[in-house]
This record gives C-alpha cells, sequence and structure tokens, in this order.
C-alpha cells in the first residue's frame, strides 16, 4: 500500500479511536503500540499524528512523544456553544431551501433513528447508534445547500465527539435519553412544519442542555 494511502487509512481509524473515546483523553500515544493496532510503519504514523495536533486531538508530549489532548470545561462550553448556533443556522436556512426530496430523507432518517433504539439498552452498540444520529441531523442539515457551511458544522461535530460520547454512556437507557428522542420528534414536526423560529429554537435547547450536564461530569 502506497505511504500515503497508509497515512490516511491510519489517520481515519486514529481519529475515530480518539473520538469515541477509545483513547481517552491525556492516553499517551506510544508508538509501538499503534504500529501494532494499525498495522503501519512509522512514517505514516507520524504523518497522521501530525494531523490530528493540527486538529487539536493530539498534543506533542516531552518533545517527543504524543498523547490524546485532554478535556476541558472552557472547551466543552465553546465548542457547545459555537455548535448550537452554527446548527440553529443551518436548520434555518435548510427550512428556507430544502424541497420535498430533503422532507423525505428527514422521515426516513428519524424513523432508522427511532427503530434502533435498542441499541441504547445495556450491551448495546453505541457507536452503530450515533451513526444513526448523526445522519438524521446530517439529514436536516443538508437543506441548507451550502457546502462551506457544512464543513464548518462537521469540524465542530466532530471537536464535540468526545464529549457527547461520554454523556451517551452516562445517559443511554435512562430519563435524559428519552428527553433527547422527544425533542428529535419535535425537531422534526417543526422542521416538516416549515416553522423556523420553533426549529431553530428547538435545535439550540438540543445541543446546549447536555453541554449543561456534561460540565458536571468533568
Amino acid at each position: 500500500m502506497p505511504q500515503e494511502n497508509s497515512a490516511a487509512k491510519v489517520l481515519f481509524h486514529l481519529k475515530q479511536d480518539i473520538l469515541t473515546g477509545f483513547f481517552v483523553a491525556g492516553h499517551k500515544l506510544k508508538m509501538s503500540a499503534l504500529k501494532e493496532r494499525y498495522q503501519v510503519g512509522v512514517n505514516p504514523l507520524r504523518e497522521a499524528l501530525s494531523q490530528l495536533v493540527v486538529m487539536q486531538l493530539v498534543q506533542v508530549h516531552d518533545q517527543r512523544g504524543y498523547r490524546v489532548c485532554p478535556v476541558s470545561q472552557t472547551e466543552l462550553v465553546d465548542i457547545y456553544d459555537t455548535r448550537a448556533h452554527i446548527e440553529s443556522l443551518c436548520v434555518g436556512l435548510a427550512i428556507e431551501r430544502g424541497d420535498e426530496a430533503w422532507e423525505a430523507n428527514i422521515v426516513a432518517a428519524a424513523y432508522r433513528l427511532q427503530s434502533n433504539a435498542d441499541l441504547l439498552k445495556a450491551d448495546g452498540d453505541l457507536q452503530a447508534w450515533e451513526k444513526l444520529h448523526q445522519g438524521f441531523h446530517y439529514a436536516i442539515v443538508k437543506g441548507c445547500g451550502s457546502e462551506e457551511l457544512l464543513r464548518v458544522r462537521l469540524d465542530l461535530y466532530e471537536k464535540a465527539s468526545r464529549y457527547r460520547n461520554l454523556w451517551l454512556k452516562h445517559n443511554a437507557g435512562h430519563g435524559a435519553f428519552d428527553v433527547n428522542q422527544m425533542e428529535h420528534e419535535q425537531l422534526v414536526t417543526a422542521v416538516l412544519a416549515r416553522d423556523l423560529e420553533s426549529a431553530k429554537k428547538l435545535i439550540f435547547k438540543h445541543i446546549i442542555v447536555p453541554s449543561q450536564v456534561l460540565q458536571g461530569l468533568l
């Protein structure tokens, strides 16, 4: 496999391992362990790690080694507040610009999410549910029609992943999650009704409230 392809592959998998919490905040990323896990050489690993440093997911430690970046309440609040505003903007534009195909995709994504709620029970696959959850929200915002805005939104979504997965682990199958699911239904109703103000308020709250809970978990 060409080196550039190896670097891209390890970047994808290492990034996912950090975002999903396999490598927790502060974890020392040892080359020997990474080489074994991803079955690649040192050069592709260093290239991937350098890109993750730029993404602020990994930091250089003692000028030679690498660690997963720490989490903090300051970063949490900043990311979620910015996310809430960007998501609200995307939802508002999607309501103004979305067509019938956009509406149909929202209904389909909402159905997939609801019908797989069992994934959040004991021993369920939280990451499988999270992919459906991400797909649901993307189906809504895609209607905004702005690729640049969607790129900014995706970057923020990924940065929030480490915090969101912490919330999932503490709330899956509990009352807070039931409220979260109900908010999804309310959001679909508002969006399909083209109720712009209600939809923007709902999505803003949907993002901000979990961040308030997470502040007590850090």
